[in-house]
C-alpha cells in the first residue's frame, strides 16, 4: 500500500460488547449495506474484529470469536475481493484461520504479549502486522512506547517480517495525560521507519475530558485525528469514515507535499 497519502481504516466490530458501535450480521442485507457504505465513503482498509478490547471487558472464547469472524470474513470477501482486510485479534490460532478466509493484515492489540506465537503466523504467511503498545506506562510515556516497539520490531525482523505498522496504543494501559503526551510527540515514532497507525476514534481520552459520551465526540475525534496527521500519522483507524476522509483531504490542502500551490 502506498502511504504517500494517509489512509483510512474502518472499524468493523462484530462483537456485541463494544464501547461505541457493533455490526449486526443477523440481517445479511443490512450488514452488506453497512460495509458498502464504509467503502463508498472512502475506507482503504476494513479492520474486522470479533473480540472486544474495550476497558474492563472480558474476552469472548476463541470459539465464539472465530464463529463471528468466519461468518463476517466470508460475507465480506464474497462481495469485495480487492479491499484489504485487517483482522483484529490477539490469538495466534484465530490469525492462522483468518488467512484462509481472506485476511491480509493481522492487527494485534497486545503486541504479541497475549500470544507470542502470533509472530510465527505472520512470518509463515508473509503478512503485514500491526504492532501495538498496550502495556502500562510507569513514568516516561514516549520513551517506554519507543522501547517496547523497537524490541518487538527487532523480533519481527529476525523472523523476516518486513511489513510492520506501529500503533502507540492510545487508551491501552495509559492515563488521559499520557495519551496526550503521546499525541503531542507522535512524530518521534517516525524514527522507527514504519507506517504509524492512530486509533483515537471516540475513545475516553476524548469524551472524559469533555464530560460526555462516545456518541458526542465526532468533532473531537476529527480534531485529534487532524493533530495526528500533522505529526505524521499514516493510517487513521475510525468509526466515521467520511469524516476521517474529509479531515485527510483538508490536511493535504495545507501540506506542500500534496498541494503544489503552497
Amino acid at each position: 500500500m502506498d502511504f504517500s497519502r494517509p489512509r483510512v481504516m474502518a472499524i468493523v466490530n462484530l462483537s456485541d460488547d463494544s464501547f461505541f458501535t457493533s455490526f449486526d450480521m443477523t440481517n445479511e442485507a443490512v450488514f452488506l449495506q453497512s460495509i458498502e457504505q464504509l467503502i463508498r465513503q472512502g475506507a482503504d482498509i476494513l479492520d474486522i474484529g470479533a473480540c472486544s478490547t474495550r476497558p474492563n471487558s472480558s474476552p469472548v472464547s476463541a470459539a465464539k470469536e472465530w464463529s463471528l469472524l468466519q461468518r463476517g470474513l466470508s460475507i465480506v470477501r464474497h462481495y469485495w475481493t480487492e479491499i484489504p482486510i485487517s483482522v483484529d485479534t490477539f490469538r495466534a490460532e484465530i490469525a492462522e484461520r483468518a488467512v484462509a478466509y481472506g485476511a491480509d493484515i493481522i492487527n494485534d492489540v497486545s503486541g504479541a504479549k497475549a500470544n507470542p506465537m502470533i509472530f510465527d503466523v505472520v512470518a509463515k504467511h508473509h503478512l503485514p502486522y500491526i504492532l501495538t503498545h498496550a502495556q502500562p506506562i510507569t513514568l516516561h510515556a514516549m520513551a517506554e512506547v519507543l522501547h517496547f516497539l523497537q524490541q518487538q520490531l527487532d523480533m519481527l525482523h529476525q523472523r523476516e517480517v518486513a511489513d510492520v505498522i506501529i500503533d502507540p496504543g492510545f487508551g491501552f494501559g495509559k492515563t488521559i495525560e499520557q495519551n496526550y503526551t503521546l499525541l503531542n510527540h507522535l512524530d518521534v515514532l517516525q524514527t522507527l521507519n514504519a507506517p504509524v497507525l492512530v486509533g483515537i476514534s471516540r475513545k475516553s481520552m476524548l469524551y472524559k475530558p469533555l464530560n460526555t459520551i462516545p456518541d458526542n465526540v465526532l468533532a473531537a475525534t476529527v480534531a485529534a485525528n487532524t493533530l495526528a496527521l500533522q505529526r505524521g500519522a499514516n493510517i487513521l483507524r475510525v468509526h466515521d469514515v467520511e469524516a476521517a476522509r474529509q479531515a485527510i483531504q483538508i490536511y493535504q490542502l495545507t501540506n506542500p507535499a500534496h498541494n503544489p500551490c503552497l
